[in-house]
């Protein structure tokens, strides 16, 4: 008998989560020096870590033998102000990632459902089946969420719907009105939780006002990551906003200590460096045009994208990923989405997109 069978058959048909290849990797698979290789892969920040979050982790260093605040404290008492919310509302993660799972183990079991798009982050159906509830995929309507059809999918088995948005690996984005007209029709059963992982990449006009909608839903949850704009992806680290009662169930399955005590203190200097965060966006929003204008140039479709990602139609998406990565540029393919023609690409320095593109373009003459 093999071990593997005694795990429930919902574990078992778990296909496990593949982040985007480490550059070590394919500097290993290859025989390609590091230096030279790109990773365009992950959504991660080309400027880095915060210039504070870096001198506040080196300060902390010698502090690492003791267990972290297990309530996360100092960076509650700043996500409360920055926000404007209660510290009881607020849930810490090891990663936004966490934040998904925990509302899945705390709100969601067999014989159950959950909602949420096609072409939608795949950790959902990851949590989702991870504790032996039912994944439900709505169509995507122009690789967006329908929310239309969403509602018409909602059963008395629902209990938790999913909804990036900005979506990944699209970047397409839902209006706020839309959104909040969305969730005043559903049932008091139902729970949503907003995915806002990119929100920091989004003009004023486009930024979220969710948090603010919590005093008028009490079945909304609200993730944030630390990951993207603000630079801490190694360290692990985000935040969940929700009604007190809500949040109290979350807590009652989080792990204790699950955010380390370097990860705090990183993050709390990273919420008051609003320059790093201003020179992100700048400096996203320029990559974003530098890829574009590309893509434009080689004849290349793409969908137009709100985050720090686009994802472009190529023939062969696969060989190109492999050439790709043979010449050290790694982006990251999105067939697992249902989107097999299709490429991800990150924004990243001015020197890396130019790399990009021009490899793109020699590998499709």
């Amino acid at each position: 008998m093999r071990l593997s069978s005694l795990a429930p058959d919902y574990i078992q048909a778990i296909a496990p989560y593949q982040g985007g290849k480490p550059i070590s990797e394919l500097a290993r698979e290859m025989g390609l020096n590091e230096a030279d290789i790109v990773k365009l892969a992950s959504n991660e920040n080309p400027l880095g870590m915060s210039p504070k979050a870096q001198m506040a982790v080196e300060d902390a260093i010698g502090d690492i033998a003791r267990y972290p605040d297990g309530n996360s404290f100092a960076l509650r008492d700043a996500v409360a102000k920055k926000f404007n919310v209660n510290h009881q509302q607020i849930v810490f993660g090891n990663g936004s990632n966490d934040i998904l799972e925990l509302a899945a183990r705390a709100f969601l079991h067999a014989g159950c459902e959950a909602i949420y798009s096609q072409h939608a982050f795949a950790v959902y159906p990851l949590v989702t089946q991870a504790v032996g509830a039912t994944g439900v995929v709505v169509p995507a309507q122009d690789f967006a969420h329908d929310l239309d059809g969403f509602l018409k999918a909602i059963t008395p088995k629902t209990r938790l719907i999913f909804i990036a948005n900005p979506n990944n690996p699209t970047g397409t984005l839902l209006s706020k009105d839309a959104l909040r007209a969305f969730i005043h029709e559903l049932p008091r059963h139902v729970l949503v939780l907003l995915d806002e992982a990119y929100d920091e990449y989004l003009n004023a006009e486009n930024k979220s006002e969710a948090i603010g909608w919590l005093s008028e839903f009490d079945n909304l949850i609200i993730s944030r990551t630390f990951s993207k704009a603000y630079g801490l992806a190694g360290l692990r680290v985000g935040f969940g906003i929700m009604h007190a009662d809500v949040a109290d169930m979350l807590n009652r399955v989080r792990q204790p200590f699950n955010v380390n005590s370097i990860a705090q203190v990183a993050a709390l200097a990273s919420l008051a460096d609003d320059d790093f965060v201003a020179r992100s966006y700048a400096a996203n929003q320029a990559g974003m045009a530098q890829l574009t204008q590309g893509f434009k140039h080689l004849g290349l479709e793409f969908i137009p994208s709100f985050a720090n990602f686009v994802s472009f139609k190529v023939k062969d998406a696969s060989q190109i990923n492999q050439q790709l990565l043979q010449n050290g540029v790694i982006v990251r393919p999105v067939a697992n989405y249902e989107m097999p023609d299709y490429l991800r690409v990150s924004v990243g320095l001015f020197s890396e997109n130019a790399r990009f593109l021009t490899v793109l373009e020699t590998l499709l003459k």
